[in-house]
């Protein structure tokens, strides 16, 4: 690893591939050896703080060895090598082709920038039935530089994770984990900096539909989104915003604030995690966003993780896709792993509205309610005077009648009968359609 890599890295911060260690402590590097080894490898650096900054370690062959031993008592033993970078000690961990690995504190899991201690039958059933290579990790053979990848979408990504040019592109992209050694590119590379991912993934769209009632029967508008995941999500939340009312807050005299019915981030983050929870290997579906006069549905193939107990949801997380969720982190869309459940539930509560429902079968949807439209509250006519009473009824009888000739007919001043007629139209008794000339009176 040369300086410019090491100090991208130090900048990057930790996340699913980078672990710091300002001290090393045998039970905690041995949780995150397994950790990196049943997902897609990694590095630790010793010598270095939360905050990435360098405090440096005392490099010896003693400590060298204490590593090394703890990762061959793994079970299985786990590939491992050391390399020094002045005095900081950087431990890389391969990805294991062994999979599940675990030590004496048991197994553990990478999620985003924290290693999720699992038990031993979660372990198991999330790797029989995931798969030992995930989807968003496995190696995509047909896409490629030269066919699909497409620059401007990397850009886009770059920018929105702060994310520096002090290292080739291709070094950016094998250390944020969507491209190899050997320079092929995994899945979770194609959703992101594909150019049109229908090409290599027919399923992996959003598709957003606006009904009009409580049931599918009527299609109001629909709308597709194929593109890049970050394409994609932008897509489907301007679709949502769109097509949601928008309600007002007044607080000072002159100034309003717009509040969308459904508050945005309770919106965001289930679509978020439609896309970075999804079953990709579920061919047969796609995320569906579905909205109704009284209620709005986001669902994604997959059901829970299946590390994931029904009593456990929304207090343990689990990713189908770690490599997509660290993207998604990357580009400042998600907080930290497991927090977006409670996030939906604080967005609504905080609005004062019913929280979310979430069901899970073969599909983990997510549905909010939503309220019924403010109705202008109408006023209530007030009872006419003995004068004003006259005047409604000759102007039922003549509606085109002026002022002037009002005047005339009761015997008042011009004056007096647009005041009246003023009193009328507070009172909610008359209204006045078209200019002066060619004008109407109606009585209500």
């Amino acid at each position: 690893m040369n300086k410019q890599e090491f100090d991208f890295l130090l900048k990057q911060g930790e996340g699913l591939k980078l672990e710091f260690k300002e001290n090393f402590d045998s039970r905690t590097v041995a949780k995150e050896l397994v950790a990196f080894a049943n997902a897609e490898g990694g590095r630790i650096f010793f010598g270095v703080d939360d905050a990435g900054e360098v405090k440096g370690i005392k490099i010896t062959n003693k400590l060298k060895s204490e590593i090394l031993n703890i990762a061959r008592n793994c079970d299985p033993p786990i590939n491992t090598c050391l390399e020094a970078n002045g005095d900081v000690l950087v431990l890389n961990v391969a990805e294991g082709t062994n999979k599940p690995y675990r030590c004496s504190a048991g197994f553990f899991l990478r999620q985003g920038s924290n290693s999720q201690k699992l038990s031993t039958e979660e372990i198991r059933s999330f790797f029989n039935k995931e798969g030992k290579i995930l989807f968003d990790e496995s190696v995509n053979p047909g896409f490629s530089f030269k066919n699909g990848f497409d620059k401007p979408k990397f850009e886009v990504f770059l920018q929105k994770a702060k994310i520096s040019r002090v290292i080739p592109d291709r070094g950016i992209l094998r250390n944020i984990g969507v491209l190899t050694d050997d320079g092929k590119f995994r899945n979770a590379g194609v959703l992101f900096f594909c150019n049109h991912v229908e090409r290599f993934f027919r399923h992996a769209i959003i598709t957003c539909v606006l009904y009009k009632g409580i049931d599918k029967y009527k299609i109001i508008d629909r709308k597709d989104f194929t593109e890049d995941a970050l394409s994609n999500y932008a897509g489907a939340m301007a679709f949502l915003v769109r097509n949601l009312r928008l309600e007002y807050k007044i607080e000072t005299v002159g100034e309003r604030e717009e509040i969308l019915e459904i508050p945005e981030d309770a919106l965001r983050e289930a679509v978020i995690n439609a896309m970075a929870h999804r079953d990709y290997n579920e061919k047969g579906a796609n995320i569906q966003i579905d909205i109704f006069d009284d209620r709005v549905e986001i669902s994604n193939p997959g059901g829970l993780v299946s590390a994931i107990k029904k009593e456990e949801f929304g207090k343990k997380s689990v990713s189908r896709n770690p490599l997509l969720f660290s993207l998604f982190k990357s580009a400042e869309l998600v907080e930290r792993a497991g927090s977006g459940i409670g996030r939906m539930q604080t967005a609504m509560k905080l609005a004062k509205l019913p929280a979310p429902k979430f069901i899970f079968t073969d599909f983990f949807t997510v549905i909010f309610t939503r309220s019924a439209p403010q109705k202008t509250p109408q006023k209530t006519p007030q009872k006419p005077t003995e004068l004003e009473q006259k005047m409604l009824s000759i102007i039922k009888e003549r509606p085109a009648i002026t002022r002037e000739l009002l005047a005339k007919e009761l015997a008042i001043a011009p004056y007096t009968v647009k005041e009246y007629l003023g009193k009328l139209k507070k009172k909610g008794l008359l209204a006045r359609s078209g200019g002066r000339k060619h004008g109407r009176w109606e009585v209500l």
